[in-house]
């Protein structure tokens, strides 16, 4: 189809040079497309003599299949031997068919592409754009859970994690990750970093846990980024002891929940302080809306529980009053609080949640289909299926951040997911050298080109 009807885009013409003044050096897709395509190409093959399938092809591959949001493998098998697309805006000289991948990438350590979710943070740095995210002290703050991404009653691996129904026996086999995101009360865009997986290990018998999927990530995150200032905020679940000494370890900073019934010792304390007027308590009115109310209590310098009363967290608890409701949220942290700081501790301890609104949300119901099964595989095919997801993830998300073509897209299409299916529609009918070519001929339109056809006059 492509050798017939091929795609000319109509600039608007008012818009000469305009996209390429408004793109990015080294920010917009093309040039994070090949960013990728060099850090894939330094993944080791575990093949060996002449392969038909180079490993940077088989992981572009599986990158190009979430970056299209093609629903399923089978939808991108599809694509193979018509999709010229492929190559000239993906890299990819030769696509495997959907065998082909899962046994490719099935023997891949996900370890090996963690490189690849450097780059685009790199150059976020570099175009001082991630500078626009720093929150408090010159910190990002970084947004941690657990979620996910694969589960099953029938279908299961050796590295799958194990649930037993204690009434009925019945087995449900599943995988999660932590995720971890650079996020922003101000941004809808969160900046994702590579993901530790929670499963078993080689000789494991017994199911891996969050806790300790955190300290691996802690480690591997001060690898990746040794120097990167950041604040990690968390739900309750990790506000204790030996979670807040291991963040303390990698120099990082931290505002976690607290919840009355998983921390009595610590609310018993603040109780008596509050009474003996230890605690320092005041309001504010919002300034957007009279009714409403930010009320603070805080107190500093106090034992997290019993048996750690050497490690003194500093306690801020907060209610937003309005005229239907009365919400609250309490935190632990390493800042000192004072009147002048809490309520940007507080906005940074609200912010949790944008690491599953704005990042399992998004990839759950705007198209990504995190919970597809793409594929179990017998060792790390849906590891990497979910990092290279994850990847596609991140590059979306660098471009929304950083790239003005890719916002006006988006904005005139009004939605993710319509951005998606007219992506995925243009690709398949016509031939484009390059993402920023799709991106213009959505912005202003395609021109068809009819074909040259020659009569017989005898």
């Amino acid at each position: 189809m492509h050798d017939y009807f091929l795609g000319i885009v109509m600039k608007h013409p008012k818009s000469k040079n305009t996209t390429d003044s408004i793109l990015r050096k080294h920010l917009n897709a093309d040039a994070l497309f090949r960013a990728l395509h060099t850090d894939f190409s330094k993944v080791s093959d575990f093949r060996k003599g002449d392969v038909k399938i180079s490993m940077p092809d088989a992981l572009m591959s599986g990158f190009a299949m979430f970056s299209l949001k093609d629903p399923s493998l089978l939808a991108f098998d599809q694509r193979r031997g018509i999709d010229q697309n492929l190559k000239s805006i993906y890299h990819i000289d030769k696509v495997p068919c959907d065998t082909q991948m899962r046994k490719i990438l099935d023997e891949v350590d996900p370890e090996q592409l963690r490189a690849a979710f450097k780059q685009p943070i790199r150059q976020l740095q570099r175009g001082k754009v991630l500078e626009r995210m720093v929150f408090f002290e010159g910190c990002y703050l970084l947004s941690l859970d657990g979620t996910g991404f694969f589960s099953s009653k029938k279908l299961h691996a050796d590295f799958c994690l194990e649930k037993v129904n204690k009434k009925t026996g019945e087995v449900t086999y599943y995988l999660q990750m932590l995720g971890a995101a650079i996020v922003h009360p101000d941004f809808k865009e969160v900046i994702p970093l590579a993901p530790e997986f929670i499963n078993k290990h080689d000789g494991q018998s017994k199911n891996d846990c969050e806790r300790n999927a955190a300290k691996r990530f802690f480690q591997k995150l001060r690898k990746d980024h040794p120097h990167l200032p950041l604040i990690i905020t968390e739900d309750a679940l990790s506000s204790n002891a030996p979670h807040i000494r291991e963040a303390q370890k990698y120099n990082l900073h931290y505002i976690l929940g607290v919840k009355e019934g998983d921390h009595s010792f610590l609310f018993d304390q603040v109780k008596t302080a509050r009474n003996e007027g230890q605690t320092t308590e005041f309001e504010i009115v919002d300034e957007h809306n009279p009714q409403m109310i930010h009320r603070f209590s805080f107190i500093n310098q106090i034992p997290l529980n019993a048996s750690n009363q050497d490690l003194l967290i500093n306690f801020i608890e907060y209610w937003e009053v309005t005229p239907d409701k009365i919400k609250h949220f309490s935190w632990v942290t390493d800042f000192t609080v004072t009147k002048d700081n809490a309520y940007q501790i507080m906005r940074g301890g609200r912010t949790r949640w944008k690491i599953e609104n704005e990042t399992f949300n998004t990839l759950k119901n705007q198209g990504y289909h995190f919970e597809h099964n793409y594929g179990l595989g017998k060792k790390n095919l849906s590891l990497v299926f979910a990092m290279l997801m994850m990847l596609a993830f991140l590059i979306d998300q660098t471009q929304q951040l950083s790239c003005k073509l890719f916002r006006a897209v988006w904005q005139k299409v009004k939605s993710k997911r319509a951005l998606w299916e007219r992506m995925r529609s243009l690709f398949k009918e016509f031939a484009f050298e390059s993402m920023q070519m799709l991106y213009q001929a959505i912005l202003y339109g395609v021109k068809f080109q009819p074909p040259i056809i020659l009569y017989d006059s005898s």
